[in-house]
């Protein structure tokens, strides 16, 4: 294919420079070529950029609107805009050295009068994309469907009342599966931005939770049907925009899914933002998932806890992304999904420049944080500590009950013939505190 003209000519590709560095467009910790376990970093972390934020964001907020503006946006025709907007995407993957990006289908195409006229956009960008793959050897996390910015989403898709509406949005995920199966995409995500609900007043939850389900398994059969392969993925949002969605966390999505016999095909792709709104740490969003063996992929970013919308920051928490690190190692790792930045500028910042800034920050946040886990996981303080405390299940009775064996009575005539009253022991949280402070510094 022609050459595209550069769009980020006085930025060089980022190269890893070392903790002493100070070169702020180089990595500090992030080596994508460094050889840990057999594996590169790169393979490791399997960074990914968010099309939606990077690359159609604009610093918009709830208070005015954008302020970013991209010398790759001028133009009349909305197609030669959005080829030209791709082109500047794939120099800014290859330039930040990440191996996979993410869009929905209304990032990467305009939207048309029609959907005829809609996935015939998507088609001819979808033909570029696979062109810009093959070039730069850059690929697919995943794709999704947009069904949540159109006036006819305004109350919901798969939850909507009007079946008109379902039968539009099943039209729209059909095409959007279809094109992340032609590039190759290794996950699809089902982000239910508005399948919730403002008031019970005009809401029949059990319906639309039916409805919900029924779409998905519509997804789950048309997926075999024309061989895609990647995982699906549900990302929790507990509110915003609406004021209750019904995949409000990990723990309502593991219900939901067993409720509808929808368990054994889909995981949850996690935000670190979505989390913090649900009342939770990141953490601990990973390690519900992880318990039943669910955990897909991750959105990395972060929230302002003193706020109470998603802000979509990305996250320089190393502390914070450490500890989320330890779970996903000892889950096994992401599989397929992997840490796509679903993450964007503040709304001052709107030089070109600051969109390498912000990456190099998130990805040297996630190489020390992974690093800090590897050496935590590899120590075995804290597993050994875990397994201590919980030793008491590993033999007697105490096995009996994790095995089942054992029930009320049983238990009742121990504790009064033999065991008694029990000796507490100490949770120790104050020293484990200090231990892990000792990893990061």
């Amino acid at each position: 294919m022609k050459k595209a003209k550069s769009h980020f000519l006085r930025i060089r590709r980022i190269a890893f420079e070392g903790p002493r560095t100070n070169n702020p467009l180089a990595f500090r910790h992030y080596n994508p070529d460094e050889i840990v376990d057999g594996k590169t970093m790169s393979a490791h972390l399997r960074f990914s950029i968010a099309y939606w934020h990077s690359f159609r964001g604009v610093g918009a907020d709830p208070f005015g609107p954008g302020t970013i503006q991209r010398p790759w946006e001028a133009g009349k025709d909305p197609i030669s805009i959005a080829k030209n907007r791709m082109d500047a995407a794939f120099e800014f993957f290859q330039k930040i050295r990440v191996p996979f990006y993410c869009f929905h289908d209304r990032d990467i195409a305009p939207e048309g009068r029609t959907l005829a006229e809609s996935n015939r956009n998507l088609d001819r960008l979808v033909d570029h994309a696979k062109a810009l793959q093959r070039a730069t050897g850059v690929k697919l996390l995943w794709g999704t469907a947009n069904l949540f910015s159109n006036r006819r989403y305004m109350c919901g898709a798969a939850t909507n009342p009007d079946a008109h509406v379902f039968a539009y949005a099943a039209a729209q995920v059909k095409k959007a599966i279809d094109v992340t199966k032609e590039l190759g995409g290794q996950n699809y995500v089902f982000w239910g931005g508005r399948e919730g609900y403002e008031t019970l007043l005009n809401t029949n939850l059990k319906r639309e939770q039916d409805h919900l389900a029924a779409f998905l398994h519509m997804a789950v059969d048309y997926a075999k049907s024309i061989g895609f392969k990647g995982q699906f993925l549900i990302e929790p949002k507990p509110k915003e925009p609406t004021k209750h969605q019904y995949d409000f966390d990990v723990a309502s999505g593991v219900a939901f899914l067993r409720t509808y016999g929808l368990e054994k095909f889909l995981k949850f792709n996690i935000e670190t933002n979505h989390a913090t709104l649900a009342g939770h740490s990141f953490q601990h969003e990973i390690e519900v998932a992880a318990a039943h063996g669910m955990l897909g992929s991750i959105d990395a970013n972060a929230g302002d806890e003193l706020l109470g919308w998603d802000t979509d920051q990305f996250n320089t928490n190393v502390k914070e992304l450490s500890l989320a690190m330890v779970s996903v190692l000892r889950a096994g790792g992401l599989g397929s999904g992997g840490l796509n930045f679903d993450a964007k500028l503040r709304r001052p910042s709107i030089d070109p420049e600051d969109l390498f800034h912000a990456h190099i920050g998130g990805m040297d946040a996630y190489a020390l944080a992974f690093k800090i886990a590897r050496r935590i996981v590899a120590d075995g303080k804290f597993s050994g500590f875990l397994e201590e405390r919980y030793a008491s299940y590993d033999s007697g009775f105490g096995r009996d009950i994790e095995k089942q064996r054992v029930g009320f009575r049983e238990l009742n005539q121990l504790v009064l013939r033999k065991l008694g009253e029990p000796k507490p022991r100490s949770g120790k949280q104050e020293y484990l505190e200090n231990l892990l402070n000792s990893y990061l510094h």
